[in-house]
């Protein structure tokens, strides 16, 4: 028996170097991510070194090792030992020593060596070498810094790989486009959306943007308004209103008057709960949707908080809240301000700055682990445009380092573009 350690740039190269060595009769024992080559511990590249070991020529007829080695994978050939009485194997292999050449202690040394060995590889498959050749699949090492890459969270990221491990063959792992491509559609299925099916309103519509301050919710305001009195899509225009609880920011009340005058909506500036719930009472005659822009504040500020959702209360129970969170904020941040904003009973979030940044891997994971869905998301200062509802494509195409088959995943995830309003009766 003779033992080797080979290296080489990946998992495949390293395996085609051994079996050009040592032919197909080989064992892999085990495998392992390393640093090559490098001056001073510089300029080092990844690599792979397997470890294993070969029959010598007085084993030939010992079949421990099946000869067809070459036409299976090593993990089948392993897993095919798991089944193998190795105590049985054992005493044979004794057994046929001592029948044979008992006036050779070399050769009996040499058995007993070999069954020695057997039962070695049944221990490291039974404390799970086989699972450690996968932890260590280079398709694994491959997607969990495209994950990284992307800022999903440690948890997310784990979960994925761990599914990986799980769901897909060992043989599988070898193709990573595939291992990709699957790892994608559990991205994808993570994703919940606001606007998978319609919905139905009662009239006057209210919808209220919350969120920090900063993270564009007076330009997304007029956003919607646009989609809603214009028309976008199969939209039909539909009346409505904008108020602001938001006149103490400079330039707050100029930005959203000149947005009234653009679309010939009218546009009221209110301080407290009176103030709001007689402007509402005032338009919900004759308006068909009233959309409320609000102050932006800091998550860390609970009085603050807790004074606006007073104040909120204002727009009644049947109110849509929606959270505006920006797609540059990272990913601990992002449920922090999930977590603070709870006692507005938001009923989505709003994804703007998509534009102002190509990592999406925060935002995923955070509403994921969060359990909240997403209605819009924006990627841009233009009024009216820069602004459609969520879709997990528009997600996945927004990760980097994926090559995402958009219209594979369009069929899995299809897009619900309709803007219509469905009015209840």
């Amino acid at each position: 028996m003779e033992y080797f350690i080979e290296q080489a740039a990946n998992y495949t190269e390293c395996l085609n170097k051994i079996r050009l060595k040592y032919g197909d009769r080989v064992t892999i024992l085990n495998q392992r991510s390393i640093r090559m080559g490098g001056f001073w511990g510089l300029f080092a590249k990844d690599g792979v070194e397997i470890s294993g070991f070969t029959q010598n020529n007085y084993a030939k007829d010992v079949r421990i090792v099946s000869p067809s080695v070459s036409s299976q994978s090593i993990p089948q050939a392993l897993e095919s030992k798991k089944n193998m009485d190795f105590e049985t194997e054992r005493k044979k292999l004794v057994e046929m020593g001592t029948a044979g050449k008992k006036e050779n202690p070399t050769w009996l040394k040499a058995m007993s060596d070999m069954a020695d060995d057997v039962k070695l590889i049944k221990e490291r498959l039974d404390k799970g070498g086989a699972a450690a050749e996968r932890d260590e699949h280079p398709s694994l090492a491959r997607l969990q810094e495209a994950m990284e890459l992307n800022d999903f969270s440690s948890s997310f990221t784990q979960n994925i790989i761990e599914r990986c491990k799980k769901e897909i063959s060992f043989e599988g792992l070898s193709d990573y486009d595939a291992v990709q491509d699957k790892a994608l559609e559990w991205i994808g299925e993570s994703i919940r959306l606001y606007y998978k099916e319609e919905k139905f309103y009662k009239r006057p519509r209210i919808m209220v943007l919350v969120g920090p301050t900063g993270v564009g919710k007076t330009t997304t305001i007029a956003k919607l308004a646009a989609i809603f009195k214009i028309g976008s899509g199969n939209a039909s225009p539909i009346s409505f209103c904008m108020i602001t609880i938001d006149a103490y920011r400079i330039g707050a009340k100029a930005q959203m008057e000149v947005y009234g005058d653009i679309m010939q909506v009218p546009v009221s500036y209110v301080e407290d709960y009176n103030d709001l719930k007689q402007a509402i009472a005032q338009y919900s005659s004759d308006m068909d949707m009233i959309l409320v822009d609000t102050i932006g504040k800091s998550p860390r500020k609970s009085i603050e908080l807790g004074e606006m959702k007073q104040l909120l209360d204002a727009c009644g129970p049947s109110a849509e809240v929606h959270l505006a969170l920006a797609a540059t904020t990272k990913c601990s941040d992002i449920k922090e301000i999930l977590r603070q904003f709870e006692p507005f009973n938001y009923q989505s979030v709003i994804i703007t700055k998509l534009d102002e940044t190509i990592r999406m891997g925060n935002v995923i994971s955070a509403l994921a682990e969060k359990g909240k869905l997403v209605s819009y998301i924006t990627d841009g200062q233009k009024v009216p445009g820069d602004i459609q509802r969520a879709s997990v494509v528009r997600f996945l195409i927004n990760l980097e380092g994926f090559h995402v088959k958009r219209s594979k995943f369009e069929k899995l995830f299809p897009i619900n573009e309709s803007e219509q309003v469905q009015w209840r009766k």
